[in-house]
């Protein structure tokens, strides 16, 4: 996927973020979705300060402009309304718990990826879907030899969905959220 292509699949689009107008859609999306992978104990008001802190307009308007990073957007139709985002870093770990389990490189994470809670069982292609294989693709145009992610070790939904799409689980890390240590998986997959 070029930074101008666009996949169309079952009236999903999936397209590279490059307008910094974009952001604004993809944090209302993002507000909205995270706290559907919040581990049932998480406090609305650790919820609410990670969102605030970490999924503002700001935020994803520096990530479209990053090189080192794609936005993925899953639309309903060609323009149409966000369905779904995935953050992509074509960057190195730096977490200590990752960095003990994913040692090849160069490496690409899948760093967020949500989609609303009324299209995750779509028909056809879902946008999950194929936020993930485009999320692939991106990681492969940059070289990258590995793909990796954290999962709330509570999250057993998008645990069965990462591994569906070729992730094994490769070891555990920590995930501040607010006042709380949470703990995750980290999956990786080959490319």
């Amino acid at each position: 996927m070029s930074d101008t292509d666009v996949t169309d699949t079952a009236d999903v689009t999936v397209e590279v973020a490059t307008d910094p107008a974009a952001a604004a859609g993809i944090a209302e999306v993002a507000a909205v979705t995270f706290p559907l992978a919040c581990p049932p104990h998480a406090s609305p008001a650790d919820i609410d300060d990670f969102i605030t802190t970490n999924l503002g307009e700001c935020n994803f308007r520096a990530h479209i402009a990053d090189p080192r990073a794609d936005v993925l957007v899953a639309r309903d139709g060609v323009g149409g309304p966000i369905l779904g985002y995935a953050l992509v870093m074509h960057t190195e770990p730096t977490h200590p718990d990752v960095c003990a389990v994913v040692t090849e490189r160069p490496v690409s994470e899948v760093s967020k990826m949500y989609v609303l809670r009324d299209h995750h069982s779509r028909l056809g292609a879902t946008p999950s879907h194929l936020l993930m294989g485009a999320a692939l693709e991106r990681a492969r145009s940059h070289g990258s030899t590995l793909m990796w992610l954290g999962v709330n070790q509570l999250n057993a939904r998008a645990q069965r969905f990462y591994t569906k799409m070729g992730f094994t689980r490769a070891g555990v890390k920590t995930f501040t959220l607010g006042e709380s240590i949470e703990h995750d998986y980290v999956f990786t997959q080959r490319l």
